[in-house]
């Protein structure tokens, strides 16, 4: 059983979602046109993991269109509520330009940078935690199902392109009849605490100084979330770690992880990091991880990650300061 200070603090922001994803309804392939058809459906763009906001004081929310407003694209229905059925296209953004030298969509540093009510391109890390439960849950299941299909266009059997069924829920190859299934990857990520109940951060290669977060990785095949969470921790800063604790999961959809959340105890403290996966390592207290984000030498992770979140447990409050 959780501690009281093990309770995760607030809601993970991407694990949020009010809509019934109504899977029973995706193979009905004369319900899926007559929902399509109704103007009151509403349809969410997403392109490129981006999709359209506007603000509206201090709140944001997704714009979504009626299907005949929406642009041509490949189609997923991502559920019902209240009778309304919400879809989301794969298609460029319109009114959006697009950067001639990536292909990206154009984003504004900051939604306070744009007028009041004017759409604007945003990604699940920029606005996953501004928007309401509906919209934030569509924005997720959209940007999932969009990487997934952007890279799996063909049949792993035989190579012949895949067509989209069941509400974009399926890929079935027309040559062998095989069906392929939406992936998630799992991915453990775990605060390791010592026993003067420190936390452990760490950096990797690619990051900045300064921008700490808490261990993550992959499990492997065969390999169960607790022995994933003890074999990470041990091969990332030579930190052997025991009573994995399970405290939540959100949806990661970059491509398409799903992080699983744990507090572990170390039972050793002299890190060792691997030079290829951890650029530096520290153990902190509260008070010197309160001292070094209030002076600026530390930051960490969004609110919109697990990771943030774990750590406030651990803390037990808020905390200033994030990438």
């Amino acid at each position: 059983m959780q501690t009281a200070e093990e309770q995760l603090i607030g809601p993970l922001l991407l694990a949020r979602g009010t809509i019934d994803r109504s899977s029973a309804l995706r193979a009905d392939e004369r319900w899926l046109e007559r929902a399509w058809s109704d103007p009151s459906a509403r349809v969410l763009v997403i392109d490129d993991g981006h999709t359209l906001v506007r603000r509206s004081g201090d709140e944001v929310h997704a714009v979504l269109f009626a299907p005949a407003d929406a642009p041509q694209g490949e189609r997923y229905l991502l559920g019902v509520e209240d009778g309304t059925a919400y879809f989301a296209v794969a298609a460029p953004l319109p009114g959006i330009a697009k950067s001639e030298v990536n292909g990206r969509v154009t984003i504004p540093m900051s939604l306070r940078d744009t007028p009041e009510g004017q759409p604007v391109a945003a990604g699940l890390r920029q606005v996953g935690g501004l928007l309401g439960d509906r919209d934030a849950g569509l924005l997720v299941h959209a940007v999932a199902l969009e990487a997934w299909h952007a890279t799996h266009e063909f049949c792993p059997r035989c190579g012949t392109r895949t067509v989209v069924q069941a509400g974009g829920h399926v890929r079935v190859c027309p040559h062998d009849s095989s069906q392929h299934f939406p992936r998630v990857d799992p991915a453990v990520i775990m605060l390791v605490r010592d026993e003067a109940d420190r936390c452990l951060l760490a950096r990797g290669p690619q990051w900045p100084q300064g921008r700490l977060s808490i261990l993550a990785g992959f499990v492997e095949p065969g390999e169960s979330l607790e022995a994933a969470v003890v074999r990470e921790v041990a091969e990332e800063v030579g930190i052997v770690v025991t009573n994995p604790r399970y405290l939540g999961s959100q949806p990661w959809p970059f491509p398409r992880s799903l992080m699983l959340g744990f507090f572990a105890d170390a039972t050793t403290t002299t890190l060792t990091p691997d030079a290829d996966e951890i650029a530096e390592a520290h153990w902190y207290s509260r008070e010197e991880m309160a001292r070094a984000l209030e002076s600026g030498e530390l930051r960490l992770p969004p609110p919109v990650s697990i990771a943030r979140r774990l750590i406030e447990t651990w803390y037990g409050g808020e905390l200033i300061g994030d990438w």
